[in-house]
């Protein structure tokens, strides 16, 4: 067993046995290694000033996402190679294209904001040759700049893309073939536990390992991509020990397409499993591109989002009105429960001692079933769901309900089935006269809270809406729409 990760920074090979399970990479980098160009803004994974690259070996080749430094811990580092702003220009102190692209177009202002930027553009530039404007904007979504307004910076991205330059001027083209080796000199293969007083970190090696050591230590924190257990430090001040880290597992990390659906393993980003979603269930992938910014969902999980039983997690809806089935995992074996009975209780789970949650399997809807999903947010980019919907619709030849699923986030302690309005519908006319009379069923289903997110009107009125919503886009009378009040971010 080993008490030391080893990652490359930049260009330097590092190995580290002195920190503790919540300590950030942007407080190593900024602390520790003075590369002050990674800024601190938000310090919870939103405004993007703090962004850098880390690159993983995965399946032969050596893969670059945008990452948050400020809610990434040292313990999900080893193997990795961390790139920050410091790194891009070149040896004789030319600026790398995008930072001069950003010069050029007047891109900075303030300056404050510009690292974060210049990464997320730097990441765009690395996997794509001619990005849309959509897929800048999207890119940038999780970064924000209060001076520029935006324009500048995207023309920079337009421009540095419009006329790719040599690969010569990239470090990271120039030295990939050299980062590649020496990642793979890092051994990977023995479970690591680094100590710093009473704290631990455990890295296992394997999903056998990664089990063993919850089974012994079953109150320990597991943390995948740390969206959201970062903000226990961060902001929460949290002290936790110890931490399993596992979003190096590449069991975990499996999707495929398997018996009519989707078998994704827990520790599958949302940004890996967007290709796959987008192909197969196109609503769900733009459940995806409205959750977080492109930093956080590299960072994230499908399985954290499910494994951490919030209310109003925005996954959990949609998969439950899918009838996906969880499958747990412990040391002494695995079972298998449809989702939506994992969910018990607010901050209660169907899940036992030194138990993980190991795959979700997702059925792919049929080609003639209706399947929407629906997310109100005060913000559309970047924000938490004030509630979210879900509906997956099965009519028979006559235009009757045969069968359907709705299921809300925000609406109750738990995500959970609308069940009244479910049986409401069931065997009706799919008419607006049968939305109409199944409106209220909501109310019997539902008794919101009201909070800073929402109020409890609100969220009922809204919950009825898009069932209107689902009803006259699934039914071609569109133009019946400006009736209802509908509530939309």
């Amino acid at each position: 067993m080993k008490d030391a990760i080893s990652f490359i920074l930049n260009n330097e090979t590092v190995s580290i046995r002195d920190f503790g399970p919540t300590e950030t990479l942007l407080d190593y980098l900024r602390l520790q290694k003075r590369l002050t160009g990674t800024k601190e803004g938000c310090a919870e994974g939103d405004c993007g000033a703090c962004t850098v690259l880390v690159g993983r070996l995965m399946d032969g080749s050596l893969r670059y996402e945008t990452v948050n430094a400020c809610i990434r811990f040292m313990g999900s580092l080893h193997g990795t190679h961390i790139v920050t702003i410091e790194h891009l220009a070149g040896r004789d102190g030319v600026l790398h294209p995008v930072q001069q692209a950003m010069v050029d177009y007047h891109g900075s202002q303030c300056g404050f904001c510009t690292p974060g930027f210049v990464m997320s553009l730097y990441g765009l530039w690395l996997t794509s040759d001619k990005p849309s404007r959509a897929d800048i904007e999207k890119a940038l979504q999780g970064n924000l700049c209060r001076c520029t307004g935006y324009e500048p910076i995207i023309r920079a991205a337009e421009s540095v893309t419009a006329a790719r330059p040599s690969t010569l001027f990239d470090p990271i083209e120039r030295d990939r073939s050299s980062i590649m080796s020496r990642l793979w000199a890092i051994p990977m293969n023995e479970t690591i536990t680094v100590s710093k007083g009473d704290c631990r970190a455990i890295i296992p090696s394997n999903l056998t390992e990664f089990a063993s050591a919850y089974s012994a230590e079953p109150k320990a924190t597991i943390v995948a991509g740390s969206t959201d257990v970062g903000l226990w430090v961060t902001k929460q001040m949290r002290s936790l020990t110890p931490v399993i880290f596992i979003n190096h597992l590449s069991e975990l990390q499996s999707i495929q397409i398997e018996n009519g659906g989707i078998s994704i393993g827990s520790g599958v980003t949302y940004a890996h499993a967007f290709t796959v979603l987008a192909k197969h269930i196109p609503p769900f992938a733009r459940l995806i591109d409205r959750i977080g910014g492109q930093q956080v969902r590299n960072m994230g999980t499908i399985g954290g989002n499910i494994a951490n039983g919030s209310p109003i997690g925005d996954t959990p809806p949609a998969l439950i009105a899918l009838d996906a089935t969880l499958t747990l995992r412990s040391s002494s074996g695995s079972r298998t429960i449809p989702l939506e009975k994992y969910f018990i209780d607010y901050g209660k789970q169907d899940r036992f001692a030194g138990e993980f949650v190991e795959k979700i399997f997702v059925p792919i809807p049929a080609p003639d079933a209706h399947y929407a999903i629906y997310k109100i947010s005060k913000r559309r980019d970047e924000d938490i769901s004030a509630l979210c919907a879900a509906y997956h619709l099965k009519l028979d030849p006559a235009g009757a309900v045969e069968e359907i699923r709705v299921a809300f986030g925000g609406m109750a302690a738990t995500p959970k089935r609308a069940a009244k309005l479910e049986d409401v519908l069931r065997g009706k006319p799919w008419n607006m006269e049968t939305i109409e009379a199944a409106r209220e069923a909501i109310d019997e289903d539902f008794k919101p809270l009201t909070d800073w997110r929402a109020t409890a009107e609100y969220r009922t009125l809204t919950a009825k809406n898009l069932l209107t919503r689902f009803f006259l886009e699934t039914s071609g009378e569109r133009q019946e729409l400006q009736r209802f009040e509908l509530a939309e971010a």
